[in-house]
């Protein structure tokens, strides 16, 4: 949290299985918040032990506020992070009696408007069609509508094309969807993410077409790097190159380092793509153990788990799926290849 809005070490506070019993949630799910959405405690008591200030407390009420009106856990968190006030004016205050001591709580901040429903907040951001099909599909997918969602997503990659209709419908719904459920901290709700991901990845196969003549030569080399959960993101990737007539060789599943290796020498792809989402799974030496040999195919790292400090220098970065497509096409094809 910002330095000007720490609480006072002076003011009262209460440790995290307090405010846990408060607020109706486990312990753990208070300490998933402040790792992942930077609400938490702000000042330490005795060295270690990290205590909520009404301040706190406030944010945290704002974000359950917003939890109960169906809006994510990411967008309750933001909710809250942005709506409360650096040095609140508070219209009521409750003094609580613990066993800690006393301990003086605001009730509400003043004049604080209600906080947002997960379709507003859809509607804020991105193009107006896509967010209309982003709560279509997130409201049949909460319903367990197969086939309202197999519907919407066939109408978003109609309308918009494979890659806009992950980055701006597919993707967001899926995010918030998961964060909705694992933020709660049971299992309720996971069989909607399960289903959406089914639904997505069938509708992002059949978007792919199947290529006689592709325009390369040798194949594009797609991969979960061996440690990555979430290979929907190389399914879309892989459907856009097929539509620019790009062929490729994919691997969503992810394979160990080593069959990797025999993977890559068999096929010996012009190019190397390896998709990682999170930063633990995202380890540059792979580049190292699959590209043995002589083997001349550009490499590339593509997803928000790389780090480009650390990538060798002829591996490059791709910052998201839209530069993937447009980067390895150019390398491939060039600027001015035919196109079907």
């Amino acid at each position: 949290m910002p330095a000007a809005d720490e609480s006072d070490p002076s003011e009262p506070s209460l440790p995290v299985a307090s405010v846990a019993r408060r607020l109706g949630v486990a312990p753990a799910t208070l300490r998933t918040w402040d790792r992942r959405y930077g609400l938490g405690p702000s000042h330490h008591v005795g060295g270690r032990h990290r205590r909520y200030g009404p301040r706190d407390i406030g944010r945290l009420e704002l974000m359950q506020q917003a939890l109960l009106r169906g809006t994510s856990t990411a967008e309750a968190a933001r909710y809250a992070l942005e709506r409360m006030p650096k040095a609140p004016e508070m219209s009521a205050a409750l003094r609580i009696d613990t066993p800690d001591g006393e301990l003086l709580v605001p009730s509400r901040p003043a004049r604080l408007p209600p906080p947002p429903s997960t379709e507003q907040l859809l509607a804020e951001a991105g193009d107006p069609g896509q967010s209309r099909l982003a709560r279509r599909l997130s409201t049949a997918a909460l319903a367990l509508d197969s086939r309202a969602v197999e519907r919407t997503l066939a109408e978003a990659i109609e309308r918009f094309g494979v890659l806009s209709a992950w980055s701006g419908v597919l993707q967001p719904v899926l995010t918030a969807l998961a964060d909705r459920w694992r933020g709660s901290g049971n299992s309720a709700g996971a069989e909607v993410e399960y289903l959406l991901a089914d639904a997505v990845l069938a509708a992002l196969i059949r978007a792919t077409p199947v290529l006689d003549e592709p325009r390369n030569v040798r194949p594009v080399l797609l991969s979960s790097v061996p440690e990555e959960r979430d290979g929907l993101a190389l399914y879309a990737l892989a459907a856009e190159l097929a539509c620019r007539g790009v062929g490729t060789q994919l691997f969503a599943t992810p394979l160990p380092a080593e069959v990797l290796a025999v993977a890559v020498r068999r096929a010996a792809p012009a190019a190397v793509v390896l998709w990682a989402r999170r930063s633990g799974a995202a380890h540059p030496r792979l580049f190292s153990r699959v590209m043995r040999g002589r083997q001349r195919s550009r490499l590339f790292a593509c997803g928000p788990g790389w780090d480009a400090a650390g990538l060798p220098a002829k591996v490059e970065l791709l910052d998201d799926l839209a530069a993937a497509v447009d980067r390895v096409e150019y390398v491939l094809l060039g600027p001015l290849g035919p196109r079907d």
